[in-house]
């Protein structure tokens, strides 16, 4: 069985100087029990890179963050401990990993990062 993962991303425009985030990719398509990896591309800015996931009918959910300075992360209570975060400063990406997939895991995932300075968004 083949799952489904759609994301997006908020991107985050301060002042003159342009705070970026973007995803690889907008859908992923997985089959069940594969390594699943979303990544998103952000710029120099970051401070905190952070993943959420929304389910149909539900409000999104915090998942997981990274510090970018010293690869600390946070992680939502009672978060699957078949998710993870996992980051590439000298590429500027960040990745959730989610291993195995399950069906379950299907939904829309976003990628942010702080500073978080206004409320524009775009959807890709």
């Amino acid at each position: 069985m083949f799952l489904f993962f759609l994301f997006i991303v908020v991107q985050i425009i301060a002042g003159a100087a342009g705070c970026s985030i973007t995803p690889e990719q907008t859908i992923i398509s997985s089959p069940e029990g594969s390594n699943t990896t979303l990544t998103c591309t952000y710029d120099d800015s970051a401070y905190y890179l952070h993943w959420y996931q929304q389910k149909p009918q539900s409000e999104s959910k915090f998942l997981l963050l990274i510090y970018k300075s010293t690869e600390t992360v946070k992680r939502a209570e009672k978060l699957d401990p078949r998710i993870s975060i996992r980051l590439h400063k000298d590429k500027k990406k960040v990745d959730l990993e989610i291993f195995p997939a399950a069906v379950s895991d299907s939904g829309l995932y976003y990628c942010a990062m702080e500073p978080t300075v206004t409320q524009n968004s775009y959807t890709l």
